[in-house]
């Protein structure tokens, strides 16, 4: 079973289309195709079927993503540990939310970037934390960014790294901006924005409107952040979003924090691994930068490990 297949396959598996892989691989479709049937003749079992024009993957195909993941670690961690290879090198794979990556991320990737340009690191967007978790446990991911409660696992090391403010927010001319309390049940049948299911203080908030049994006006989702920030900011609603995301907006009075007088949303942006990974220098680096970048003062954090 060639590697290079493997990697075929593990394209193909995300894009689910030839055409899309060859031009991400570089290869031509028959060169994609050629791998995909290598792999299929060796493990006798089709892997995708071709329906019309879309490609879906069997279930023999969707138990080999986990495997084909697995393998094509195992040969990164073989290159990066022959001897003379402690120059961080290779690719590394980081999970991380849209706020995440917006407002977190970016110092972080400037010093690695100006430090190690040989890693090639990929940024891989998630929508919930529980998912992040578990590409963590297939080996998808070489690390994950959640921005969740404390998180303890028997699988994943967990490092928090920063307590996250959530604010209640609105419109600067809202009923509510001059209020000196705002609990939830002075929220009953106010339209409320919010960000995707799987969000830690989305979930939190929510809580706390069903205990007090507050019937929102409406309840509007967005994928993104911006959509959410635009809506309050032209005064239709209400919205809850880490601080980090919104601090521009306060500061030029298009949105304000309520004096939120009900529970505390407390969560962390936390760095998670596999318990079981080996930490190649790439990998070490870019964890050892991540905490100098956030926890600057190297604050006792409550984390189930912390890397020697």
């Amino acid at each position: 079973m060639e590697l290079k297949h493997l990697h075929t396959f593990r394209v193909l598996a995300k894009e689910l289309s030839f055409s899309k892989a060859a031009e991400t691989l570089n290869y031509a479709q028959s060169s994609v195709t050629a791998h995909i049937q290598a792999l299929e003749d060796e493990l006798g079992v089709p892997l995708f079927e071709r329906l019309g024009k879309r490609v879906v993957l069997t279930a023999a195909g969707q138990r080999m993503v986990a495997a084909a993941q697995k393998m094509l670690s195992l040969a990164d961690e073989i290159k990066s540990s022959v001897p003379g290879s402690e120059v961080p090198s290779g690719t590394l794979t980081i999970g991380a939310h849209e706020s995440q990556c917006t407002y977190r991320l970016p110092p972080i990737l400037r010093e690695f970037r100006s430090r190690y340009p040989q890693v090639q690191l990929i940024f891989r967007p998630i929508i919930s934390d529980r998912h992040s978790q578990e590409l963590l446990i297939q080996g998808t991911l070489d690390a994950a960014f959640l921005l969740e409660l404390a998180v303890k696992s028997d699988q994943l090391l967990v490092e928090p790294l920063v307590e996250e403010r959530i604010v209640v927010l609105a419109h600067p001319q809202h009923r509510l901006a001059r209020s000196e309390r705002v609990s939830p049940t002075d929220l009953d049948g106010e339209a409320i924005f919010t960000t995707e299911q799987g969000c830690s203080y989305r979930q939190l908030f929510e809580q706390s409107l069903l205990a007090a049994r507050v019937q929102p006006g409406a309840k509007i989702e967005f994928a993104g952040i911006e959509g959410i920030k635009q809506c309050v900011m032209a005064g239709l609603g209400i919205t809850v979003l880490p601080e980090m995301t919104v601090a521009q907006e306060i500061a030029r009075g298009q949105l304000a924090p309520l004096a939120w007088a009900g529970p505390d949303f407390q969560v962390f942006t936390q760095v998670a691994w596999h318990k079981d990974k080996w930490i190649s220098p790439a990998l070490r680096a870019f964890l050892e930068i991540t905490r100098n970048t956030l926890r600057p003062n190297d604050r006792p954090m409550a984390a189930n490990e912390r890397i020697s």
